[in-house]
């Protein structure tokens, strides 16, 4: 990487806002309104939260994740069992969620140009597999950026041209709701946005950044919570069309209907904004999940972090393949997906934990480590994602 300053807060921001987020998103605003905004703005604010604990932590000890877990804990039996959960629930979560990444890109392109699904699949993982292949962080960067200032264009003008009811909103907003029917979507609300890889990606990106001195770290804070900032607001705008799509109608949302139920919006444009909405969302996912898994997989094996290294290219690589051989098929493969599911939800907490310990007591940390208002923020997070999950399974 060159001395310029990097845009890793806006790689994160790629990175969750994939094809899941626009689907949950939508079904959100089509189901609740604006009646579960409040789930939103929790999974923003507390991923800004840990965001910038995982930024401060690669900033300090110029390591991933996976390093300072591994140099952390001492006990080595604890030590094993994390950094197992951690390739259970990123390298063969991210694998599964590969193909959702390129299914929805190319659900998305098929609109403008019906090659197939399949077609559309090989080629998108292809893209992803020549552009990490070449090993240039910031072609890669520049590429995700872009695609975010994409997505943004096109959901802010969907909303724009929606004729949003204000009032409406604005009572729906006010007026939150937390129930039984409504509390898989707003775990799904919050799956999508707090994404454990994303822990292991920022502090990597941050940790591999030419650092001039000491104060660029507030560069970097002030970054991440920006572009997170920004990734939400974009989630927003998506929730903010579904309901004036959706909301209150006869006919329920799904994926084959929403470019369709969009039409009366934005008139002959609607399949367009669609198509290229989906395009970006799917392909930022398709690129940030095999890089995110790479980072977090060589620092638990305790391999070099370096793009152009054959472990690292082996293990992005093998996630693109597995993705674009589920995509061929057609198929979903739901164990792998329910696995991950199970692995992730357990995983958030428990590096949460970590992290926090890790902030805390780390010996690089220095003036970086937490201070007693980042241990509230960080706690009340994790209390309150383990509490809206005993209400769901319990």
């Amino acid at each position: 990487m060159s001395s310029r300053r990097t845009k890793s807060g806006f790689i994160i921001a790629a990175a969750f806002i994939g094809p899941g987020t626009v689907t949950t998103a939508s079904l959100a605003g089509a189901g609740f309104g604006f009646h579960l905004v409040w789930a939103l703005l929790f999974s923003v604010l507390a991923t800004v939260i840990l965001q910038d604990m995982a930024v401060r932590l690669g900033f300090a000890t110029r390591a991933g994740m996976s390093h300072a877990l591994s140099n952390q804990i001492k006990n080595p039996l604890l030590r094993r069992g994390i950094l197992l959960l951690v390739v259970c629930a990123i390298g063969v979560g991210n694998a599964a969620y590969e193909s959702g990444n390129l299914t929805g890109a190319a659900i998305g392109l098929n609109n403008i140009a019906g090659l197939g699904i399949p077609i559309w699949s090989c080629l998108l993982g292809a893209l992803a597999i020549v552009l990490l292949w070449l090993g240039q962080y910031r072609l890669i960067e520049n590429v995700l950026v872009s695609l975010v200032a994409v997505m943004a264009l096109v959901f802010v003008l969907t909303f724009a041209v929606s004729q949003p009811d204000w009032q409406q909103m604005a009572e729906q907003l006010f007026t939150p709701h937390l129930s039984a029917d409504s509390l898989t979507t707003i775990l799904a609300l919050i799956g999508t946005t707090i994404v454990p890889y994303n822990l292991f990606l920022h502090a990597s990106l941050v940790a591999q950044s030419e650092q001039e001195s000491p104060h660029e770290a507030s560069h970097y804070r002030r970054q991440s919570a920006l572009a997170i900032s920004t990734g939400g607001l974009i989630t927003l705008f998506i929730v903010a069309t579904a309901m004036q799509a959706f909301y209150g109608q006869s006919e329920s949302l799904h994926a084959g209907n929403l470019a369709r139920q969009l039409a009366p919006l934005l008139g002959d444009y609607a399949q367009w904004f669609f198509a290229v909405g989906m395009f970006a969302a799917g392909l930022t996912s398709a690129i940030t999940a095999p890089l995110a898994a790479a980072y977090a997989l060589t620092g638990a094996l305790n391999k070099p972090a370096d793009l152009r290294s054959p472990w690292f290219r082996g293990i992005w690589l093998c996630i693109i393949l597995v993705g674009i051989g589920f995509s061929l098929t057609g198929t979903r493969p739901l164990v792998a997906i329910l696995f991950a599911q199970a692995a992730n939800g357990l995983l958030l907490p428990v590096i949460g934990l970590l992290l926090l310990y890790m902030m805390n007591f780390h010996p690089a940390l220095g003036r970086l480590k937490n201070n007693w208002l980042a241990n509230l923020g960080g706690v009340s997070v994790i209390l309150l994602i383990v509490w809206l999950s005993w209400q769901k399974f319990a």
